[in-house]
């Protein structure tokens, strides 16, 4: 193992890593409140939260049960089944047997919850339109590229 593998804390090298991790979180973090705003902003129209809308949005191609769900998104499974179980009380989802576990229903969206997730694609539309013109094209597919390898990174290093 090299030095530059075991960087003792009070040093240069390490201090600069520590201070790039930092300044990624941070830009994350920001990032995330930005897009969680615009998402609710996006979805209001449609009757839904950001949360319902995303929780719609992983089950529009097929159904999932509530652990999968939560674990493409990344959240815990508790969020994902009271946002499940709202969605299906309000008749935007509906839980259907699942044949791999008799225990855990598969989540899947109702035709009302199809038509309300259509009614956000134009302003979804329109502002990855304008995104794409501030940013141009290629670096708007390499930013989705780097932040699809920097959660692959963060995966690696902290899966046990």
């Amino acid at each position: 193992m090299s030095a530059r593998d075991t960087d003792a804390p009070g040093d240069t090298v390490g201090r600069a890593r520590q201070d790039l991790l930092s300044s990624t979180a941070l830009g994350v973090f920001r990032l995330n409140g930005q897009f969680l705003a615009l998402s609710e902003q996006l979805a209001a129209p449609a009757g839904l939260t950001a949360a319902w809308w995303q929780v719609l949005g992983a089950v529009l191609r097929e159904p999932l049960p509530v652990a999968g769900i939560a674990r493409v998104m990344g959240i815990t499974r508790q969020s994902v089944q009271r946002v499940a179980d709202l969605l299906v009380r309000d008749g935007l989802a509906e839980y259907a047997e699942n044949p791999a576990h008799r225990r855990a229903k598969l989540l899947r969206p109702t035709e009302a919850g199809r038509a309300a997730v259509a009614k956000i694609g134009p302003g979804h539309a329109e502002f990855a339109t304008r995104l794409a013109k501030e940013l141009g094209d290629e670096d708007f597919a390499e930013t989705v590229r780097v932040l699809e390898r920097l959660s692959r990174a963060v995966d690696a290093v902290t899966e046990p």
